[in-house]
C-alpha cells in the first residue's frame, strides 16, 4: 500500500519537500474535514502543489523580466519603458503591485513585500496575514511574516482553504471555481487538472481507510 508520502513524490513531488511537509498534513487535514473525502484530498494537494510548484517554493517569486511584467501585472506597468524600471527587482515589484490593497499601505511603506505571498497557497497582504495571525493564535505572523513559509506553510494553505468554504466546491467537483478562489482567475488551469487528475487515480490505489489522513 502507498503512503502520501509515495503519493506526492508520485505526482512529482521531491522525497525531502514531501517529508517535510507530510507531518503537519496529516495532522490539520482531517481537523478541517479537508481528508474525509477522497475529492476533497485530491482538490486540495492538486491547487496546493501547483501554488507551491511541486512544494519547492513557500515563498512567493518576484523576479520577474520587463517582459513578464507586462504579461503577468500589465496593470501595473503600462509601458515597457516602466516595466524595465522594475524588471529583476523583486522588493520593488512586490511593493509596486500589492501597494493600496489586501490592506498594505503605499508603495513606499514596503507592506506589499513584507507581505508578499507566502506558504504553500502564498498567503498575500496585511489583512490576510492578520486574519491568519488571529486565527492561528501567533501575533508575531505580523511582526516577523517569514514564519508564515518557515513555520505555517501548511497551516496558512488550511487556514485559506477552510476560511474561503473550499471544501464545499471540492465536493462539487468544480475545479474551474477553486482555482478562481484560489488564483483570482485561471493561471495554470491545465497543470491543476492534470495534478487533479493524478491524484484521484493515486488516492484511488490506497484501502479505503487510507484516504483519511489521520
Amino acid at each position: 500500500m502507498k503512503t502520501h508520502v509515495e503519493m506526492l513524490m508520485e505526482m512529482g513531488v521531491a522525497s525531502d519537500d514531501a517529508n517535510q511537509y507530510i507531518e503537519d498534513l496529516e495532522a490539520t487535514l482531517p481537523r478541517y474535514g479537508i481528508a474525509d473525502s477522497r475529492l476533497r484530498l485530491a482538490h486540495f494537494f492538486s491547487q496546493v502543489l501547483h501554488e507551491s510548484g511541486l512544494m519547492r517554493y513557500d515563498v512567493e517569486n518576484l523576479n520577474y523580466s520587463a517582459k513578464a511584467l507586462r504579461a503577468v501585472f500589465g496593470k501595473y506597468f503600462k509601458s515597457d519603458d516602466e516595466a524595465a524600471a522594475y524588471a529583476r527587482q523583486p522588493e520593488r515589484i512586490a511593493n509596486r503591485v500589492y501597494a493600496n490593497r489586501l490592506g498594505n499601505g503605499a508603495e513606499s511603506s514596503g507592506d506589499g513585500w513584507r507581505y508578499r505571498g507566502r506558504g504553500l497557497i502564498q498567503l498575500t497582504g496585511k489583512d490576510n496575514y492578520q486574519a491568519f495571525a488571529e486565527w492561528i493564535g501567533d501575533e508575531r505572523v505580523l511582526s516577523e511574516p517569514d514564519i508564515v513559509s518557515t513555520d505555517y506553510a501548511v497551516h496558512s494553505a488550511v487556514y485559506f482553504w477552510d476560511r474561503n468554504k473550499l471544501n464545499a466546491i471540492a465536493d462539487r467537483d468544480d475545479v474551474v471555481l477553486l482555482t478562481k478562489r484560489i488564483n483570482g482567475g485561471v493561471n495554470g488551469l491545465s497543470h491543476r487538472r492534470e495534478l487533479l487528475n493524478k491524484a484521484n487515480g493515486l488516492l484511488a490505489m490506497l484501502d479505503v481507510a487510507s484516504t483519511q489522513l489521520a
